[in-house]
Order: structure tokens, then sequence, then C-alpha cells
């Protein structure tokens, strides 16, 4: 009947509120081309287990061979630690990883943008013409944060983020290619530092090619998501 067994699409949770705001995002930037998103800079933060176990991995085993040490996944309490950071791209170049605490707060945020983001701003668009994209994040909505954004709004314009929106955030595909490249890596990190040196490894060897085709076909994912009337799409 050409059924077959799938894994669920990871999407999103969705209100009709959030809804809403996504087609009201997707409708104000509808007539964007590609040659405005290069005026984007684009942050996240991530967080990278020192053990994951990743749940697609399959082996083949006879019945009697399932306890043999070749058939089985070895797991860690709380993944045995994790690394935490910071990250932010544009089209014309990669911005600096930071390494945060395992909660990122306001002020530790408010550090970051006065500190990296801002002159990185003032000299990839000196003119003032750069956008910022930033999600909802407790602390990225705090009143110290906002007052910070008032006081340099002549510097850049902070782009209106919509809630639950990951699938137009192009930065989301640069963690996943960190991630790979550190899955490959014989042998693997036995500890956070090795970890954190890693990840930054991973990073600063994204070639330039590959964030840009993730900025190139935003002006499709707005289109995506005009049709989906808000709702979920495929990231």
């Amino acid at each position: 009947m050409g059924y077959g067994s799938r894994r669920p699409v990871r999407t999103p949770l969705l209100s009709a509120v959030t809804k809403i705001r996504h087609l009201q995002f997707a409708q104000e930037h509808k007539d964007w081309t590609v040659e405005h998103w290069k005026n984007v800079m684009w942050l996240d933060e991530s967080r990278f287990q020192l053990h994951h176990a990743d749940g697609r991995v399959r082996i083949w085993w006879k019945q009697y061979e399932s306890m043999h040490p070749t058939c089985m996944s070895t797991t860690v309490q709380a993944g045995g630690g994790s690394v935490m950071v910071w990250g932010m791209f544009s089209w014309h170049d990669l911005g600096p990883l930071i390494c945060v605490e395992q909660c990122l707060t306001s002020t530790t945020y408010l550090s970051i943008v006065a500190d990296q983001v801002h002159p990185i701003m003032l000299m990839a668009y000196p003119n003032g013409d750069g956008f910022f994209q930033q999600d909802n994040a407790p602390c990225h909505g705090a009143r110290i944060v906002q007052e910070w954004f008032q006081e340099h709004e002549g510097d850049f314009t902070l782009l209106r983020w919509p809630p639950q929106s990951p699938d137009l955030n192009p930065i989301e595909h640069l963690w996943d290619e960190v991630k790979r490249a550190i899955r490959q890596l014989v042998p693997q990190p036995s500890n956070l530092t090795e970890l954190d040196s890693a990840i930054h490894q991973a990073w600063c060897q994204i070639p330039c090619i590959t964030f840009q085709h993730l900025v190139e076909p935003i002006p499709r994912r707005i289109t995506t998501i005009l049709k989906a009337k808000g709702g979920p799409t495929k990231y």
C-alpha cells in the first residue's frame, strides 16, 4: 500500500499564537532577497555532551548475542558532563565561539554582546545596515540587555524573531556540522577539556561555502512558512 516504517519528523511545538507570529514574520520579510539576509548576524547556543547516546544507531545481532560487549551501547549519568558554547555567523564570516556556563544568564549574555558582538557588528556593517538575530531566550529579553540595545540602536538593527522557530535559524545546521565532525574523531574526546577543544577546532574548520549555502535558501524558507500558514516546516 506504499507505507513504510519511518521515524517521525521532529518539529517544534507550535501554539495557535506562535503560528500567527511565524506567519507575521514571514509576511514582513517575504520581499527580502538573499542580499538582505547577507546583512544578518545569526547567533545561538548549543550544548555538547561528552558521551552522547545516538538513538539512530542500529546493529545486527543473533538472538543469544544481546549482552555481548560489541552489542552494547554504554551510558553514563548526565552524559558524562557537557560543554555549552555560544556562536555567531553571517554570510560573510564565522564569528567567535565562546564557552559559557551551564546556564546562560542575562549578565553573561550582556557581556558577550558588548564585548564580542558589538565590535564585530561595527566592523562587518560600518554603515549601520546590519541586523542582529537573537531568539526569545529569557536572558535575551532581560531589562539590562534591552536597555543596552536601545542605547546602541544606531549601530545595527535588532531583528524581531518569532518564538519556537529553529527552522528559520541556519546556525542550527552549523551545530550539526560540528557534532558530525566530533562523532568522526578517533579516539573520541575523553574529558570536557578535550571536548571543548574538539568543538572549537570543528567550528574553525567549517568552510566558507558551507555557511553561505545555509543563508542563500532563506527566502525559500520564508515562502514555505507562508504556504504552511505559519505551521511547522522541515529544516
